[in-house]
């Protein structure tokens, strides 16, 4: 069943029904020229909120579509996203999806160059979007003639785009009738880019659904819950988590902002049930609860019943502390790549939190291998390259046939995790394979000093990469954010790292801040690009 099947139904059966809200609690923000947005007292900060029924988000993508096929656009043809989170983001997606089109969303920390790369790489003949992106795509708009269509989200629209509000309120809010089929190409997302220029990857109709039925699966949303959606909605990650509320037909709340006390209080005010974070917002509402800045018995939070992180290696002691606040909450971790629709095809499960450190065993639908270097199954405990199958991997990388071969291979989905599996079979990720040091003919594996590091009382992030060494090809180095207003010394470091073995111990320390993507994720090129030269660097040498 094409995924915009689920939209007529919950329109149908809930029309009336609240399906998303939008809260900015960031009133310097409004000066980007949103529409409708209510002003809601509260104490201590004011806040913009927006709300939608079920039939107008059903409306509003079938209006879009109207408009997009009677400017001819049809099946095949790819429209462009570059949006903030925001309440017209999922309708002008299911709008896409509903001509037949494929949806590309784009990252919104792209730069004018990256736009236009993944513009020409996906192909796309419509953009759209919103008011914080007008100056770039200004900059660009010269150098991309292919867009044949530029809709503009927002007020004052630029004289080189056209008005979303105006040109779609006049159009039907009939449904569309374009046969779809769950074979039907309908999505374009960007790799994270973090080793380079992004890949564009292409999913079915059929890989959507999965997605829905995964999560519902794993998750079991019903239509009295409540998500709140933090991350950004170009991401699969977000998007397929919420794609639970949507399968189940109740609401969602997508906050724009990350800050600790925005979080706690969209949950208690919008009596939120399952929050997904990712690990740097989940230790930020740690640290400023121990702070005393957010006083947990000023909210309202004893319907929240899940908490549930992804998109990277979760800390065991980050879960031992949330527990300490929160011991009736349940906690889940998922793993995913955008090539496997986002998270789910290995998932823990609540039952299992005696496993925490763990990322599961093979998701609702899906397999998983651990392989050698030469595709062949290792033993129990061995680390190995995990590899997952499932109706939810990608099509294809676009217009890359070699770089499609290189990640699939009879079905499987290499995904490049090193990982391994414990005598109960549960996997754990030990890094990214392109992330390994190898140290005097040592393979040293990043997430388990990271994870190590994380527990010192000091830390509130950590990166280890490799240097290059004369005599050992590599040395680690350790990157320490540490919490604010909290010091730590080199050898307050150096004594703390003497509990690891010897060839695991950081041969230098950094203080430094810990550089994320906008879904978590460490942004290590960037770090090997600013210290592989040895500047400004605390040195720790230990002996070899």
């Amino acid at each position: 069943m094409p995924i915009t099947e689920i939209l007529t139904r919950n329109a149908a059966l809930y029309g009336d029904e609240i399906s998303l809200i939008e809260i900015n609690p960031d009133i310097k923000e409004m000066t980007a020229g949103w529409k409708d947005y209510e002003l809601v007292e509260t104490n201590p900060e004011k806040r913009y909120r927006r709300e939608m029924t079920w039939r107008e988000f059903d409306d509003k993508a079938n209006r879009l579509a109207n408009f997009l096929l009677g400017r001819g656009l049809q099946k095949g043809h790819k429209i462009s996203i570059l949006l903030m989170n925001c309440l017209e983001w999922l309708p002008i997606y299911f709008g896409i999806l509903k001509t037949g089109a494929l949806a590309v969303p784009l990252n919104y920390r792209y730069t004018e160059d990256e736009i236009k790369y993944c513009l020409d790489l996906a192909e796309c003949d419509v953009l759209i979007f919103g008011p914080e992106f007008a100056g770039r795509v200004a900059s660009i708009k010269e150098k991309i003639p292919n867009i044949k269509i530029r809709l503009f989200v927002g007020q004052d629209c630029p004289e080189f785009a056209e008005s979303y509000y105006a040109l779609t309120a006049c159009c039907s809010s009939a449904a569309p009738k374009v046969p779809l089929s769950d074979d039907d190409d309908a999505a374009i997302y960007f790799s994270s880019g973090t080793t380079g220029f992004p890949k564009a990857i292409l999913h079915t109709h059929r890989a959507l659904m999965l997605a829905c039925e995964v999560e519902l699966n794993h998750h079991g949303q019903t239509r009295e819950d409540n998500f709140l959606c933090i991350p950004p909605l170009y991401h699969t990650g977000a998007k397929m988590h919420w794609f639970g509320s949507f399968l189940s037909g109740s609401k969602a709340v997508l906050l724009r902002g990350v800050k600790p006390e925005w979080i706690i209080r969209a949950v208690s005010e919008e009596q939120i049930t399952i929050v997904w974070l990712l690990v740097p917002w989940a230790q930020d509402i740690l640290d400023a609860i121990e702070r005393g800045e957010i006083r947990l018995e000023n909210y309202k939070l004893d319907q929240w019943k899940l908490m549930h992180i992804g998109a990277q290696p979760v800390p065991p002691s980050l879960i031992k502390r949330w527990k300490k606040y929160f011991p009736h909450h349940d906690y889940d971790t998922n793993y995913g790549l955008s090539e496997s629709i986002g998270p789910g095809c290995v998932h823990l499960g609540i039952e299992n939190i005696h496993k925490v450190g763990a990322i599961g065993k093979a998701g609702y639908q899906w397999e998983t291998r651990i392989v050698d270097e030469n595709g062949r199954p290792v033993k129990q405990g061995e680390v190995g390259e995990l590899c997952v199958k499932g109706a939810g991997v990608m099509k294809c990388y676009y217009n890359n046939p070699e770089a499609t071969a290189e990640i699939l291979k009879d079905g499987w989905l290499y995904t490049g995790d090193m990982a391994r599996m414990d005598e109960d079979g549960f996997i754990y990720l030990v890094d990214r394979k392109k992330d390994v040091i190898i140290t005097g003919g040592e393979n040293i594996y990043p997430v388990q000093i990271e994870d190590f590091l994380r527990t010192h009382n000091a830390v509130k992030d950590v990166a280890v990469i490799g240097l290059p060494d004369h005599r050992l090809g590599e040395i680690t180095a350790a990157i320490i954010e540490l919490k604010p207003g909290v010091s730590a010394t080199q050898a307050e470091i150096e004594q703390f790292s003497a509990a690891l073995p010897r060839y695991k111990r950081p041969h230098k320390i950094i203080f430094d801040a810990v550089p994320r993507n906008p879904t978590g994720k460490i942004e290590k090129p960037k770090l090997r690009e600013k210290y592989c030269g040895g500047v400004s660097l605390v040195e720790m040498e230990t002996e070899n």
